[in-house]
């Protein structure tokens, strides 16, 4: 099957603001363009789904630049306008953060999205419990869910308490690299989850953090589900079963997942979605293809791992640092968004091509979020 026909983001982007607020313009009784500007014509079941479904991506950074200079700036026009045409209302706003300054810097980090959400606070607002989602969809905002992808700055296990009450609602145990809680996907040896790392995860449980394994290795992410007496989440991963790479779930993870309640959300980074070409939308749901025959609908949602308009657009020096940032059996290729997934309404594309693959509207509102807000609802509660 072929995607929409591949426009440029910027072209896409031309007639943002005409119609951010007005809604769709409406082309024939069947299509609508999202954008003025824009050759691609999405249906009216494409757009009534999206419009209707409580929409949440796992791993949806407000913003890829995350130096203090844009959390400090205020909200632009063409940021809000992206924000209000985009289809989403969940942002699971995560970054990894390592090393020796980590608990300092993780400190940092929440305080500036805290001050940016509060700052737009006629567009943002922050998720306590799962029923802020719900809230948001109602009142046109978008809802911002503030996680960590990595947990290094938990010293203590009392600091999980702490950390929650600041307003982090997922951690990601480890992210690539060995930590004192678990071996990371790109460690040679894995040594499943330590100790420290199991009194972690009883915390979390305890006060209603998600546990996230999505950069976790094999061991350590099945360690992770057994200990937990919670279902837990792979928030941005996809399925090594279609691509070998480390990074990806393995069938028995992805079934160990599912069968504690889990929800995995797939990414459309390049090298994790196909391991050549084509790799666009359609390449996409194929990972969401594999977990539904695996493990069934429920267990399946979205994770981009990006932000809206995708790492080309980072600014070069910045693209270039992120890339050296990574060991080699990372293996970026020259570009890292997936075609026709690197634009503000990738959810429409991806909507378009579960409806050619014959998804129920039930079943495409699960994968957009609805599995997802099961998943918050019972380790928040509403």
């Amino acid at each position: 099957m072929q995607s929409l026909p591949k426009v440029s983001r910027r072209r896409m982007l031309g007639g943002a603001a005409a119609v951010a607020a007005t809604g769709f313009p409406m082309v024939n009784s069947g299509q609508f363009r999202l954008s003025a500007a824009s050759p691609v014509l999405y249906s009216r079941r494409a757009v009534d789904l999206v419009r209707a479904s409580l929409v949440i991506d796992m791993l949806e950074v407000l913003k890829i630049d995350d130096r203090p200079q844009f959390y400090g700036a205020p909200l632009s026009a063409k940021d809000e306008a992206d924000f209000r045409a985009c289809g989403i209302t969940g942002f699971h706003h995560s970054i990894g953060i390592y090393g020796p300054n980590a608990r300092e810097e993780t400190l940092t980090f929440l305080a500036l999205s805290q001050g940016y959400v509060g700052r737009a606070s006629h567009l943002f607002t922050l998720v306590d419990k799962a029923a802020d989602l719900d809230r948001a969809k109602q009142e046109g905002k978008i809802a911002v869910i503030l996680g960590m992808q990595n947990s290094e700055h938990f010293r203590t296990v009392a600091d999980v308490k702490l950390f929650h009450q600041i307003g982090q609602r997922c951690s990601q145990l480890t992210y690539n690299s060995q930590n004192l809680l678990g071996s990371g996907a790109t460690e040679r040896v894995d040594g499943g989850v330590t100790d420290f790392g199991a009194e972690i995860i009883k915390a979390m449980n305890q006060v209603g953090m998600l546990v996230d394994v999505s950069h976790c290795g094999d061991r350590t992410t099945l360690h992770a589900i057994e200990i937990s007496s919670k279902p837990i989440a792979i928030t941005h991963s996809n399925c090594r079963a279609l691509v070998e790479h480390p990074r990806l779930k393995t069938d028995e993870a992805i079934k160990a997942m599912a069968a504690k309640g889990g929800v995995m959300g797939i990414t459309g980074v390049r090298m994790f979605v196909s391991a050549s070409e084509p790799t666009a939308v359609p390449q996409i749901a194929d990972h969401i293809d594999h977990v539904v025959k695996l493990v069934g609908i429920d267990h399946v949602g979205i994770g981009s791992d990006a932000d809206l308009n995708g790492y080309e657009d980072m600014p070069p020096d910045m693209y270039a640092q992120l890339k050296a940032a990574y060991k080699a059996s990372y293996a970026f290729r020259a570009k890292i968004d997936t075609d026709g997934y690197d634009h503000p309404r990738k959810i429409y594309d991806l909507t378009e091509e579960l409806i050619r693959r014959n998804y129920s509207d039930a079943n495409i509102a699960a994968v957009l979020g609805g599995n997802f807000r099961r998943l918050l609802g019972e380790i928040w509660g509403d």
